[in-house]
């Protein structure tokens, strides 16, 4: 294509409500530069990082109350979209042509060095360019070719953000076959994809949710559901009575009292990885439920270039399956993010570039 052309992108001006999300028809559209490829999006998700990297909602180490990204400031404008599925369509100098054309599932994360377990130094949509556009560039290194996966674009598209997020926790738990699993805020993007993963690596899975969202989570791979909709302590008390030996681990998105309670109903050497702070993010822990016990509480970000690898695994094979919420053109993001706000819906949000239909 022309590279002088320009596309159709969501734009991102400046901190603040809906109002500074711009759809815009006249944005260039990139040109790769060395070892980068062009890829024409088919799929992009939404993910809440999306909403508070919009509002700033991350704050920084000086002031809690400050507008920043997670990383620290956003260069405005900025095209966000973590979560990418599409065609390679251009490549810069020094990638190989075979690239070309060629259907492909975005790594969204830059890291620190080219090591396995590297940590993220920087995420698509958020420090450089993402994929609320008709065209996104990225590293080359970042993309894994899905050709021959069974999933949809729509379907790939789900997994970046979310479900790389839930393959990081298992695997910094490190959760195998046999073991029993409490997720919490499992009808959630990332909670949907931590019961479908840890489901699949042969995990029993007990997932709490609210009571009208069970039938889809246990879809998902869940062997039962806990009612979310009740107070902390009866939460607790429910997971406590479903497993009165105890739980292996605990996948938490979710943080809060809930968190420093279910702490106790790890077995002893039991693992509680958190990845997400919505109920309060200084819950009260009382420390003897975990040393006096041998437990361990982790701390989880997104994924490595490892975890990554091992999710594309899945994405090639088909055998996890995203559930597709809702799909919007990419011109109607508001009403997306309108949807994606009710939480309401159980699975992922995405939006298609190519999609002409006027809404969901």
């Amino acid at each position: 294509m022309n590279d002088q052309a320009t596309m159709t992108a969501a734009v991102l001006t400046a901190f603040g409500g809906p109002e500074v999300l711009a759809v815009r028809h006249d944005v260039p559209v990139p040109v790769p530069g060395r070892e980068q490829v062009r890829v024409r999006v088919g799929a992009a998700a939404l993910n809440n990082t999306d909403i508070w990297t919009r509002e700033g909602a991350y704050g920084t180490a000086d002031d809690p109350d400050a507008r920043a990204g997670w990383l620290g400031p956003i260069a405005f404008p900025r095209i966000q979209g973590g979560d990418v599925a599409g065609v390679v369509d251009a490549v810069g100098a020094g990638v190989t042509s075979e690239l070309l054309g060629r259907r492909v599932l975005v790594d969204p994360a830059r890291y620190a060095h080219d090591g396995p377990d590297a940590p993220i130094t920087a995420v698509l949509g958020s420090e450089f360019d993402g994929g609320f556009a008709e065209y996104t560039v990225v590293d080359a290194a970042r993309v894994h070719d899905v050709t021959g996966s069974p999933l949809t674009d729509e379907q790939l598209a789900c997994l970046p953000i979310a479900s790389g997020t839930a393959m990081g926790m298992l695997e910094r738990a490190g959760i195998v076959a046999g073991e029993t699993v409490v997720v919490t805020g499992a009808a959630g993007g990332v909670g949907l994809a931590a019961v479908g993963l840890a489901a699949a690596r042969g995990a029993r899975v007990t997932a709490v949710t609210e009571q009208a969202k069970a039938a889809l989570v246990e879809q998902a791979g869940a062997r039962r559901t806990i009612d979310r909709s009740g107070p902390v302590e009866d939460v607790v008390a429910a997971v406590r009575a479903a497993h009165p030996g105890g739980v292996d681990a605990v996948v938490d998105v979710v943080g809060g009292d809930q968190l420093a309670r279910l702490i106790d109903v790890l077995v002893p050497g039991g693992r509680a990885v958190v990845a997400g702070a919505v109920a309060g993010p200084v819950p009260a822990i009382d420390l003897r439920r975990l040393y006096l016990h041998n437990r361990v509480l982790i701390g989880s970000t997104m994924h490595t270039a490892a975890h990554f690898a091992k999710l594309v695994d899945h994405a090639r094979a088909g055998d996890i399956r995203p559930r597709v919420a809702a799909r919007y053109a990419l011109r109607a993001i508001h009403e997306a993010q309108q949807q994606f706000l009710r939480r309401e819906h159980v699975g992922k949000i995405v939006v298609v570039p190519a999609d002409t239909t006027p809404g969901e």
